[in-house]
């Protein structure tokens, strides 16, 4: 049989690519290549892999899945909603022997995510579960709202970040995906909504089952809160509102509203009734990231919304503290960023630093703090509280940078060790909010 020759289609090339074992089924790659790290459960064999210093997914597929799904990250990535990034699609693989092998798609690890049954080690919390879903809902609203219909909703399909309390969401898989420059029809939104309650049922019955889940935790109980999340975002996101014409205020207010919740106003329409005593508005959002842009454009830090929101409210405290005149805010930042956030960052051990990302450290920090100065009843110093912190918590977490398992089984299942998912009661200048209409 005539060897085929690789064909490689990547954005931009890496040597290494070239280096990996393409003329082996990528169940038989040898242990030097593959990377032990939990995976979420798929339909093709996915196993994670070293690519000149990194780590990559690749899953095997048809070379037409492989290339639709490649493309379809691309234009998921210029709409700047949260997936993983594409690395390369390798087609024309063949054995030693001739025989044609699968394509293969390689994207990026997400660094500091984990699948959702990573996120505990014995049994699922509800409150956890509940900012899963959470997560969950407001990432099928920003993929809605670029007219992304997912067609596979699922936990499973899905990778998470922590972000100061809650989680952040990530599309892993968008095989089965549309974009519809148009937009969606209430029919696809539907439909799409139903299957995420569907299979969200059926994961957490799956824990169940396995005695991994809380006693008196119903499944259907959580698989219903993304109904109700998912409506209370797309309702505040897109509803028309009337008032009348000496209740302009409402305009700000609904703004507001939408920054709050993390959305950014793109345009605004509004329209008065004939007999001009009302106004009619709808906002048309341009998408999520109003804390983390403005946190950018401040600082230069990326970071994950929620992140960001509480960030954004430390550096308005430093603000207020400060005995300077009010000034240029920049200034502010750029003062805040080296006496603050910084110094906190620096004063984490090397070997630590793994564990979590540093806005989440900067974050668990300040909570740190609270709850110390709350039990002592006085106003704990920094140094103090950064000394409590990485040795009484930091120390004690796992590494999340990459979460490693055995040094050469292809995991299906998480192995997980050391942390036990607890539920953070934030102090009230968190500013964290949660979609969940409760």
């Amino acid at each position: 049989m005539k060897k085929q020759s690789l064909r490689i289609s990547a954005s931009t090339i890496d040597p290494g690519l070239l280096s990996l074992p393409w003329s082996t089924p990528l169940g038989s790659w040898p242990s030097e290549h593959i990377v032990s790290l939990p995976k979420g459960l798929s339909r093709h064999l996915v196993r994670f892999a070293d690519l000149s210093g990194r780590v990559v997914a690749v899953k095997e597929t048809t070379e037409e899945m492989a290339q639709r799904e490649y493309e379809m990250l691309g234009r998921l990535a210029g709409h700047d909603v949260p997936c993983v990034s594409r690395v390369a699609v390798i087609a024309g693989r063949t054995d030693a022997a001739g025989k044609a092998l699968p394509a293969a798609l390689v994207t990026s690890h997400l660094r500091f995510s984990m699948p959702y049954r990573a996120l505990f080690t014995q049994v699922l919390r509800p409150d956890t579960a509940d900012r899963l879903v959470d997560a969950l809902a407001l990432l099928l609203v920003r993929l809605h709202n670029v007219g992304f219909y997912w067609g596979d909703v699922s936990l499973s399909n899905t990778l998470f970040r922590r972000d100061a309390g809650a989680f952040a969401a990530y599309l892993v898989d968008a095989e089965t995906g549309e974009l519809h420059e148009e937009g969606l029809t209430d029919g696809q939104r539907s439909y799409d909504l139903d299957l995420a309650r569907t299979n969200i049922a059926g994961e957490i019955m799956d824990l169940a089952a396995g005695g991994r889940l809380e006693r008196g935790v119903d499944a259907l109980t959580i698989a219903d809160g993304i109904v109700s999340s998912y409506r209370s975002l797309w309702t505040a996101l897109t509803d028309e509102e009337s008032f009348g014409v000496d209740e302009t205020w409402r305009i700000t207010e609904r703004v507001q509203k939408l920054n709050t919740l993390g959305f950014d106003i793109d345009e605004m329409s509004m329209e008065t009734t004939p007999d001009g005593t009302s106004v009619r508005i709808q906002p048309k959002v341009v998408d999520a990231g109003h804390h983390q842009r403005r946190l950018i454009r401040l600082t230069g830090l990326d970071v994950e919304e929620n992140q960001a929101r509480r960030l954004l409210n430390d550096l308005d405290e430093f603000r207020v503290r400060s005995r300077k005149p009010l000034g240029d805010e920049e200034i502010y930042a750029h003062e805040w960023l080296t006496r603050a956030f910084e110094p906190v960052v620096r004063a984490i051990p090397y070997e630590l630093r793994a564990k979590l990302e540093p806005a989440e450290v900067y974050h668990q920090v300040l909570e740190h703090r609270w709850y110390l100065s709350q039990a002592q009843g006085r106003s704990v110093p920094l140094a103090e509280v950064l000394t409590s912190y990485i040795n009484d918590v930091l120390r004690h977490r796992r590494d999340e940078a990459t979460i490693m398992g055995p040094p050469t089984e292809t995991m299906g299942l998480p192995v997980v060790t050391g942390s036990v998912e607890v539920s953070p009661r934030p102090p009230p200048s968190t500013g964290a909010t949660s979609s969940r209409a409760r």
